[in-house]
């Protein structure tokens, strides 16, 4: 709209000024080198506007002309700059869709047409790497590391390479470059920070998670500091617990559920006299997280108290927690020291019924205390061998008896206190195959009366036998009495008949061994692998040999069971 008025504007003031000039007619003479013009105002005006217009033209043209060899050269490079970044996204899509030649001849295509274009050298990397030539892709990456635009990238790519080489100097080499140029990085300071906790520099872990603390949320911040302030304060010698208490009072302040934290300040404040600090540190701690440490700190208090002493102490601190299964353990083991028998069974006793391992033992430990029953003893010691396990510190499947502020895999805080591997657990319900019978042998002929038994009406009420009756020639009486009916007595089966005819009578064809009857066909379901110790279904093991135990004489053999996977 504002140029629609200026537009306006100055064409009304052209008009104006041509008006003005028409209403005031006049002449111009000029007279120069014998030369006289004579004309009027209008036509000098005009002749003026001609003579700029045809200036104009030829200073465009003489520039046009000079400037001919550079707008030709520039045009040039951008059609080769161009045809370039062509190549560059046909690489990169080459290299997505795992068309190795092509990503290749495209990246030797972008390096004839734009070499050392921030673009390209990352196509010439990433084609190497994935035609496995190592050394290219250094090359690439050494040459990224040489512009500021791409000086981070290229570091990532010499750390990726370092790592894959086992070259555990390049990788912390390229990682602290890239952590100066951007403290903020998360990779870079991730980096730098395992390195140091990898080697057991804890003030220097913590001057890397310094850097660090602008891209970190606040909560991880706080805990990953505390792990480290607990860890250098265990590494520092007896003779600066001073400077090991003020590094642990600061973790238990970032994280007071830390454990390893607080029972090391604890501890420390004991040591110094300070028992009530100490102790509020310990039961805020247990609140948040009820553990062994910090029951053991606790009931240290006070050096030297009486094991009645740390039995009370240790009680209140359970009764902080009521009904927790570690306050109960804590309570029991200071029962036992004490010799209160009764309240450490009294503490147990709601875990009793379904112990877990340490339960076990330690009811053990108060039956070989109280009464020195051997038996008693083995028997629990047998149900701790069976029970479910306990929390322990573990961390990337490797149980530590101890805190420590990396696990195996080299994560900081990685360990925790939980059962191992308590998530491998069964949480649907377990489908087993149903077995076919196999094919019977050959029966004997008792045996074939067996179904003939079972096919007969119900039986009368018993009637005992009278005793002048003589008995019938049979195979030798069973313990109960036999049973009487109007049709005759049939020869008595075998064992295996026997037990054929106590079952109840049913319609549908003799039943074969093991097969249990179903009211509607079996569904398709998915057969279990049995573990290498377990015979599977229907079998058992020699406990001593552990090879499989004697078939039954149902007939079910090896071969049996095999064929029955492929049925």
């Amino acid at each position: 709209m504002i140029r629609v008025v200026f537009f306006l504007i100055v064409l009304a003031a052209a008009a104006l000024g041509a008006s003005w000039m028409a209403d005031r007619p006049g002449d111009i003479a000029v007279t120069w080198l014998g030369y006289h013009i004579e004309t009027s105002v209008t036509v000098a005006a005009v002749a003026l506007v001609v003579l700029v217009l045809v200036l104009m033209l030829v200073f465009w043209l003489v520039r046009m002309l000079l400037r001919s060899p550079g707008q030709m050269s520039m045009f040039m490079h951008r059609r080769r700059v161009m045809k370039g970044y062509q190549a560059v996204s046909r690489g990169l899509i080459a290299i997505g869709a795992g068309d190795q030649k092509l990503a290749r001849r495209s990246a030797d295509d972008a390096v004839r047409l734009t070499p050392g274009e921030p673009l390209t050298l990352l196509l010439s990397a990433q084609s190497a790497q994935m035609a496995g030539d190592r050394p290219a892709a250094e090359r690439a990456f050494r040459a990224m590391t040489q512009h500021e635009e791409t000086k981070l990238l290229g570091l990532r790519g010499l750390y990726v390479e370092a790592q894959r080489r086992g070259d555990t100097d390049g990788a912390r080499r390229a990682a602290e470059q890239a952590a100066k140029v951007a403290p903020a990085l998360g990779w870079a300071g991730q980096a730098v920070l395992d390195d140091r906790c990898g080697v057991d520099d804890w003030a220097g872990a913590l001057t890397a998670l310094e850097r660090m603390k602008g891209g970190m949320a606040k909560e991880e911040y706080r805990r990953k500091r505390a792990v480290l302030l607990t860890a250098r304060a265990q590494r520092l010698p007896d003779s600066e617990r001073d400077t090991a208490r003020n590094l642990a009072l600061e973790a238990v302040k970032l994280a007071p559920g830390l454990v390893p934290a607080a029972a090391m300040a604890g501890r420390r404040l004991v040591e110094a006299g300070e028992l009530r600090r100490a102790r509020r540190i310990l039961e805020a701690a247990w609140r948040a997280n009820p553990h062994p440490d910090i029951a053991d700190a606790y009931a240290d208090l006070r050096l030297g108290d009486s094991a009645r002493d740390r039995l009370n102490r240790t009680q209140k601190l359970a009764a902080l927690v009521p009904g927790q299964l570690e306050g109960a353990l804590a309570v029991a083991r200071a029962a036992l020291d004490a010799g209160e028998f009764a309240t450490a069974r009294s503490a147990l006793e709601p875990y009793v019924s379904v112990p877990t391992r340490r339960v076990a033992t330690l009811m053990a430990e108060i039956e070989e205390a109280e009464h020195g029953d051997t038996g008693r003893v083995r028997e629990w010691m047998a149900r701790a061998m069976r029970a479910a396990g306990d929390p322990v510190w573990t961390a990337d499947g490797v149980v530590s008896d101890r805190w420590l502020p990396v696990s195996p895999n080299g994560r900081l805080d990685g360990f925790e206190w939980r059962v191992p591997l308590a998530e491998i657990g069964v949480s649907r319900p377990v489908i087993e195959m149903p077995l076919e019978p196999p094919r019977e042998p050959a029966a004997e002929p008792a045996e074939i009366a067996a179904p003939e038994a079972t096919a007969q009406p119900a039986p009368e009420p018993e009637v005992k036998p009278e005793p002048e009756a003589e008995p019938e020639p049979a195979p030798p009486p069973a313990s109960k009495p036999e049973s009487t009916s109007d049709a005759e007595p049939e020869p008595k089966p075998e064992p295996a008949a026997v037990a054929a005819s106590e079952k109840p009578a049913e319609p549908a064809p003799p039943p074969k061994p093991r097969a249990k009857p179903a009211s509607k066909p079996a569904e398709p379901v998915i057969p279990l692998v049995h573990a290498p110790d377990d015979p599977g279904i229907g079998g058992e093991t020699d406990v001593e040999t552990g090879e499989p135990a004697r078939q039954a004489a149902d007939g079910r053999d090896a071969w049996s069971r095999f064929r029955q996977l492929f049925r």
